[in-house]
């Protein structure tokens, strides 16, 4: 069966400066190496390190997956540019002419995954056995994941239509640049599979009886600064990335981000139906 192994976790640390986006990196054994996105360039010195450690180098990649085409999932597909990257066709199409209100998928993103090996993929293609594409869309038009078969069970790679564990619990996504309603369903669907869930920006969890339980422990070093910096604050939870559960929902004022304008784009590009 393939294993699965983050080389990157995912984080919802953010910052009253701008978002930090750091989103997860995962590599996926069997009878291929698949790299589930690749995340932005801050962070491909880490990324390159992850691979030595395991004896690996980014020609060892057989195939990527992008989940979607937002900056923080994509800006180091050029690392494995010798590999198949694998998308759906939507968020294809998207890229090219992205909405001008759309700050995740800046107008050079279609021209720069234009410049790859590029297979449109969609639900239930079979990337090796055990492992398969399942169709998330909502947050992205084109957003996909992956069920892959594994020694623990089910696990499901989410991208962003899970970005966290507290997602999960509220259901709700709280950046939508696509459809709200699709966004919400695509959150039910990976919840209904009884799975480990791998989110975006999080650690893989499970939810029990309506309680998070995480399957890694949390870390995160923070360096430049010391916990008496003059300025220095945490601000706690803000409405882009809900975390902290109920509570940090009501800290976030119980909101969600739609991308302004976002109706008008569903008449140049039509999602694909269940």
């Amino acid at each position: 069966m393939p294993k699965i192994d983050i080389l990157m976790p995912g984080s919802s640390v953010n910052s009253d400066q701008g978002i930090i986006g750091f989103c997860a990196v995962i590599l996926i054994e069997g009878t291929r190496r698949v790299l589930f996105d690749s995340a932005h360039v801050g962070r491909r010195t880490l990324l390159l390190e992850q691979l030595r450690r395991r004896g690996l180098t980014p020609k060892d990649i057989d195939v990527q997956v992008l989940s979607h085409a937002h900056w923080d999932h994509v800006q180091n597909v050029d690392v494995f540019g010798h590999a198949p990257l694998l998308l759906h066709p939507l968020e294809r199409a998207y890229a090219r002419n992205p909405h001008p209100n759309d700050w995740a998928t800046p107008q050079w993103t279609g021209a720069v995954l234009e410049l790859y090996k590029l297979e449109e993929v969609g639900e239930g293609y079979e990337i090796m056995p055990g492992c398969r594409v399942i169709e998330l869309p909502g947050h992205s038009p084109g957003s996909i994941g992956l069920e892959v078969m594994t020694d623990q069970g089910r696990c499901v790679l989410t991208g962003d239509a899970i970005h966290n564990a507290n997602v999960a619990l509220m259901g709700a996504s709280p950046l939508v640049f696509w459809d709200v309603e699709q966004a919400d369903a695509s959150i039910r669907r990976c919840l209904e599979m009884d799975a480990i869930i791998y989110p975006g920006h999080d650690r893989p969890f499970r939810i029990d009886d309506g309680r998070v339980q995480y399957c890694d422990e949390f870390h995160f070093g923070i360096s430049g600064v010391t916990a008496d910096t003059p300025g220095l604050e945490f601000i706690g939870v803000g409405p882009s990335y809900i975390t902290g559960g109920p509570e940090g929902w009501a800290k976030g004022g119980g909101k969600r981000w739609v991308m302004p304008g976002i109706e008008e784009q569903h008449s140049r590009i039509q999602p694909l139906g269940r």
